[in-house]
């Protein structure tokens, strides 16, 4: 199976999971949990919500993490603050990487918005360097879309 078809396979499950559900806890709930069963090679996937300057825990899957991340301060504040998508081949070289797990190696970070507000981020992490790539990317954005579009928003 290709990488477009597995993201295209993905999002068709994560539709069907959440078509006759609207609340935003338990469809990010859900949605972490999909990503973890199926995406191979991560060992964490989850949400973090944005809350004033800081991103706190949301539902997610995997071992602990930190649980308040500063608005600029490692992958997932950095996606905030310049509200971009993060691909990160090595996170030991990311500057001000925050490591939660030490095992980590490789992370994408996507910013999640209700209208023109970002509201919080979409997590991945994989213990392999380079784990994600372009593609890879362009499928978790995919992936957050439905999640949005399926879900009544927090307001940010």
């Amino acid at each position: 199976m290709t990488v477009t078809a597995f993201y295209q396979s993905l999002c068709e499950q994560l539709s069907g999971l959440l078509s006759d559900e609207r609340d935003w806890l338990a469809n990010t709930a859900n949605a972490s949990a999909l990503l973890f069963l199926e995406l191979p090679d991560i060992n964490w996937a989850g949400f973090y919500f944005l809350h004033g300057d800081e991103l706190r825990l949301g539902p997610f899957q995997g071992k602990p993490a930190c649980t308040r991340i500063p608005v600029g301060a490692g992958v997932c504040g950095t996606a905030v603050e310049t509200s971009q998508s993060q691909l990160v081949e090595d996170v030991h070289q990311f500057p001000g990487h925050i490591a939660c797990d030490a095992v980590s190696a490789s992370e994408v970070v996507v910013p999640l918005y209700n209208g023109d507000r970002c509201i919080g981020v979409l997590d991945i992490d994989s213990p392999q360097v380079a784990r994600f790539t372009e593609q890879d990317l362009a499928g978790i954005e995919a992936f957050a879309q439905i999640l949005l579009q399926h879900s009544d928003l927090p307001a940010g």
